[in-house]
């Protein structure tokens, strides 16, 4: 045994077995590294061994965390490796016949705390042992037909992926001459680190923590053991303390964070590999690495396909500095709560939570959020709850602006690997500037053209609110107007603000977005309706409806939408579609004048003009037509516009599910 500063005691497993009866303590999950669908990995740590014994290079296995009462050492970590050990020390005996007394006894101070199946099934193979192997023998058929075992532990998943294994070693190790030999020889060919937990002031209960993570190995304890290997390959912890290495921080500082963040629906592991798996994409997107789209794509789409290979050294080096922020972060009881209306985007306003912690793997918008909030608190040490909120209000406008679908509904404008490329790389350019982001729009050029036309808004928001408290408040509560959700490039239109700083009233702009407030942010109303009936363009036309169009089977006529609810509204000013400009008008100008008038004052002060169609006019006035006779808000108009149909439901079957107006 040999001592290592910060890194504990260096064994090998016979001498470990020497100083301490070893006990894998009952929290602990069943031997899981034996299990059928785990044969790449046995084979793995198998062939590594095999290779170090054959060719006498040392090979260092990692540490092993536990913690030692009366000279029983329960490991906390290590499990697998240490119960793996215990079998090939055992075959070793066997296979050389060196399973003296001696030897028994030292082997029998491995033990499983956790059923007495496993307990009894470890002490058996030492006390009664098999006789008689070759290179073709079946070692677990041999076990099983032997009269000292019992059919009950078949039932036991620790004892039979101990009987798998010793399979494996048997097929690797058969041929290997002295390997008991090599195995106990003092020049630790196989060794490594136990790591004292009481050394580290860590408590009792991170043995629950640790543990919290299911019986079978997960994906990302799997994922962890070649990460690691890669760090330690890669040499990317060399310089730094025991205690400052994704080892050891992985299995304790890093574990507890997400201990105190965990869910009933997911456990810590589950929400590790979320986490890794983000950082990676976003690795991927800031380094421009050549296979960034499918790497983006597959971990999108599972976030347990996470390698190793998906992290270089700035992306690993990234994923430890987030780690260490949050885990300082929370351990300072730190709110990073804000008043940003993220809308369906982020659960109950905690952004790390909603990332690992969803029933849902995170969106990519969501990892766009995530990736903003992680930026901020890297740069910024002390954090400014004000300015935080600036920048992640910035964000959450950028991340708001999607496609509107005529339905209302409203795609994301991240939602794709590319999109989610094009939205990381913009947040990590504003992100130079996020301590003070406003400021920051003014005085910088952006050179991203993801999401162009906004940022161009937030620029033009930014140098308003640059002049004054009144013009930010101003600002941000028009912002959370649910209707502008971010975006209120309409509402500077609706006040004829042409972008030069001496145009802007602030006094138009609060009338404005108050009339939203109270006309627009709720449920489209008939009356509305009505009124936007009222409006007529620049060049004499009043058929908002015009918009949208499809054929009434029912009535032969040309079928139109006065606009079935608020989402739709959105499609209207914001949509993609032809002309979209001329109809935003109608919106427009029922705006300008509400800002004088009510909805009823607006209806009975509008004079029709002459050649407006009488059924129209019935529209206008009457407010029981559509109230009563079109619940659908859909209308039919014939060619010759002398009348129109009002209709019950959206596809009627015949003309008299229709009512005719004229």
């Amino acid at each position: 045994m040999k001592f290592s500063e910060g890194r504990g005691e260096l064994y090998s497993f016979y001498q470990l077995m020497n100083e301490y009866v070893i006990e894998i303590p009952i929290i602990q999950r069943d031997y899981a590294q034996g299990r059928l669908d785990k044969i790449e990995l046995r084979n793995e740590f198998l062939q590594a061994i095999k290779s170090a014994l054959f060719e006498n290079k040392p090979i260092n296995l990692d540490f092993i965390y536990g913690s030692t009462t009366n000279g029983i050492l329960q490991p906390l970590d290590g499990q697998q490796r240490l119960t793996t050990l215990f079998l090939l020390h055992w075959y070793a005996a066997v296979k050389d016949k060196t399973l003296n007394e001696k030897n028994k006894e030292i082997l029998s101070k491995f033990t499983y705390e956790t059923r007495a199946s496993s307990r009894e099934f470890c002490q058996a193979l030492i006390d009664q042992s098999i006789q008689n192997i070759d290179e073709n023998t079946t070692i677990s058929l041999l076990i099983k037909d032997s009269n000292w075992y019992f059919l009950s532990w078949n039932h036991d998943p620790t004892i039979d992926g101990m009987l798998r294994t010793i399979d494996h070693i048997h097929t690797l190790f058969n041929d290997l001459p002295d390997l008991w030999e090599l195995l106990v020889s003092d020049e630790n060919i196989i060794s490594f680190y136990h790591i004292e937990l009481k050394n580290f002031g860590l408590s009792d209960d991170l043995y629950i923590k640790m543990n919290a993570r299911g019986k079978a190995l997960t994906s990302f304890e799997n994922f962890k053991a070649s990460f690691e290997k890669q760090i330690s390959d890669k040499k990317w912890d060399v310089n730094k303390d025991f205690e400052e290495t994704f080892s050891c921080k992985v299995d304790t500082k890093w574990t507890d964070l997400f201990w105190k963040h965990r869910s009933h629906r997911n456990g810590i592991d589950e929400a590790m590999i979320r986490f890794f798996s983000s950082i990676a994409m976003i690795s991927s997107a800031i380094e421009k690495t050549p296979n960034r789209t499918e790497t983006i794509r597959s971990l999108q789409n599972d976030p347990r396909a996470i390698r190793p290979g998906h992290f270089s050294g700035l992306g690993y080096n990234y994923l430890h500095r987030a780690l260490d922020v949050f885990t300082k972060l929370y351990e300072n009881d730190h709110e990073l709560k804000v008043d940003v209306p993220y809308g369906s985007y982020i659960t109950n306003g905690d952004i790390f939570r909603t990332l690992v912690y969803n029933t849902v793997n995170a969106s990519y918008t969501q990892k766009v959020i995530f990736f903003a909030q992680t930026e901020y608190i890297l740069r910024n040490p002390e954090i400014d709850l004000v300015l935080f909120e600036d920048w992640m209000r910035v964000v959450r406008n950028i991340v708001n602006r999607g496609d509107i679908e005529r339905s209302g509904s409203k795609a994301s404008i991240v939602r794709s690997p590319e999109s989610f490329d094009g939205a990381i790389n913009l947040i990590n350019e504003l992100a130079t500037g996020c301590s003070n982001i406003y400021e920051f729009l003014v005085t910088h050029t952006v050179t991203s053209q993801f999401a162009k036309s906004q940022i161009e808004e937030e620029q033009l928001k930014a140098r308003l609110i640059g002049y004054g408290k009144h013009n930010k408040k101003a600002i941000v509560e028009a912002e959370n107007i649910d209707f502008f959700s971010g975006r209120i490039s309409l509402l500077f239109e609706c006040i004829d603000f042409d972008g030069r700083d001496d145009s802007f009233n602030l006094d138009k702009f609060l009338d404005v977005a108050n009339v939203f407030r109270v006309y627009i942010d709720n449920e489209i109303t008939d009356k509305l309706r009505r009124a936007l009936l009222t409006i007529s363009t620049d060049s004499g036309d009043n058929n908002y409806y015009d918009y949208w169009w499809s054929w009434s089977y029912a009535v032969d006529a040309n079928k139109r939408c006065l606009i079935t609810k608020k989402s739709e509204l959105e499609y209207y000013v914001y949509g993609n579609y032809k002309s979209r400009d001329e109809y935003k008008q109608y919106l427009i100008k029922l705006v300008q004048q509400l800002v004088d008038y009510n909805l009823d004052e607006i209806i009975d002060m509008f004079e029709p003009p002459v050649e407006m169609p009488n059924w129209k006019k019935r529209l206008i006035k009457e407010p029981n037509l559509l109230s009563t006779y079109c619940k659908s808000k859909y209308i039919a108009i014939p060619e010759s516009e002398k009348c129109c149909y009002l209709l019950k439901g959206v596809r009627p079957r015949d003309i008299d599910s229709c009512f005719k107006v004229q």
